[in-house]
């Protein structure tokens, strides 16, 4: 047998060995019937309003979000956006962004939901508030990435920065 002959003999063999494990490791294809419940705490993605960001200061108390209730935000294109905090990523001249203030009432750990991967800065006092956790939304949700933080009672702004498009939902939920 040739070089050539034995290569593909022994290629064919291994994709054979690995193609069912490959397959068992990806997950089921979600369907309408089979979407899952969300958490209680994400019971407001279900139905989210229209809110517009604002794109600076002046403007955010016209764009507020309500902690428990999503918003299906409309964006700005982001060199029109004049953020209070440099984000640390804050995307191109053809990503879209914005601003929005929330109040917390009460102490606790707080988990901001995101439709897509938009980075997002919590900012209080003209300071950013460090993340404690990151992930993303269940399996078969439209929630695509959730960010954690520990927050006490006051107003916050929340940036939004680096989006590839202009909307994104967005929710703020107490954690359990």
């Amino acid at each position: 047998m040739d070089r050539q002959w034995t290569r593909a003999i022994w290629a064919a063999a291994v994709m054979a060995m690995t193609a069912p494990a490959a397959s068992a490791q990806t997950p089921p294809a979600c369907s309408a019937e089979a979407l899952p419940a969300l958490p209680a705490a994400l019971a407001g993605w279900a139905t989210p309003a229209p809110l517009a960001a604002a794109t600076d200061r002046d403007g955010v108390a016209r764009a507020t979000l309500v902690p428990g209730k999503a918003a299906t935000v409309t964006l700005l294109p982001t060199p029109t956006v004049h953020y209070p905090l440099q984000p640390e990523k804050p995307g191109g001249s053809v990503s879209h962004g914005g601003l929005l203030a929330f109040t917390i009432a009460r102490a606790g750990g707080y988990r901001v939901a995101l439709s897509s991967a938009a980075w997002i800065d919590v900012v209080r006092d003209g300071k950013a508030v460090v993340s404690t956790a990151h992930g993303h939304g269940p399996a078969c949700s439209t929630i695509r990435k959730m960010v954690d933080f520990s927050l006490e009672p006051g107003d916050y702004v929340l940036q939004i920065s680096a989006n590839a498009t202009a909307e994104l939902t967005v929710l703020i939920a107490p954690l359990p």
